[in-house]
C-alpha cells in the first residue's frame, strides 16, 4: 500500500516531530559505541512499526546509524537507519516521519535539525523495542563500576 501525503500533512508532521533539546549528542565515538553496544544487547527483535501519539519524551543519538527514541519514560525503542546519517552526531533537535501515528521501518525517516546545512533525511532500517529497565540497571552497573576502579582521593 502506497502513502501519500498532502504539503498540509507534511507540515503538520513537521511542526508536532521536532524533538529540541531533548536529545544528547555530546558522547565521544566510543562511548556512543559502548552505548549503541548495551541498546542492541537489550533491544528486542525487530518489528514492522510503532504508535508515536505525535511526541516523544526523549531521544538519544548512538552514532551517526542509530539512535533511541522515547515514547514514554517506560517505553523506547532502537532505530537503526539505513547508512550513517548527516549531523545527527551534533543536532540538538530531530524529527520523525510518521503517518497516522505509526512509525515504519523502511518508510519512515529521521529529519536531522542543523540550519547551517541542508538536511537529508535518513530512511529508519530497522525499529526494535527496548527493555528500558534492563538499560537502567546497565547504566547503575556501570556507574558503580566507575566509582570503583577510581583510586580513593588523597587527603592533601
Amino acid at each position: 500500500m502506497k502513502r501519500t501525503t498532502s504539503p498540509i500533512h507534511c507540515i503538520a508532521m513537521a511542526l508536532t516531530l521536532v524533538l529540541a533539546g531533548a536529545g544528547c549528542s555530546s558522547l565521544g565515538a566510543t562511548s556512543e559505541n559502548a552505548r549503541l553496544a548495551v541498546y542492541r544487547s537489550h533491544a528486542g527483535p525487530p518489528v514492522a512499526s510503532f504508535h508515536s501519539f505525535g511526541q516523544f519524551d526523549s531521544w538519544e543519538g548512538l552514532g551517526d546509524e542509530a539512535l533511541a527514541v522515547w515514547t514514554h519514560p517506560q517505553e523506547a525503542w532502537l532505530l537503526e537507519l539505513y547508512g550513517p546519517c548527516q549531523d545527527l552526531n551534533y543536532s540538538v533537535a530531530i524529527g520523525v516521519t510518521n503517518h497516522m501515528g505509526q512509525v515504519e521501518a523502511g518508510f519512515d525517516k529521521i529529519l536531522v535539525s542543523n540550519p547551517a546545512a541542508v538536511s537529508i533525511p535518513c530512511l529508519i532500517r530497522s525499529i526494535r523495542p527496548l527493555d528500558v529497565a534492563a538499560i537502567r540497571q546497565a547504566d547503575r552497573d556501570r556507574r558503580a563500576e566507575g566509582e570503583r576502579a577510581e583510586p580513593p582521593a588523597s587527603g592533601h
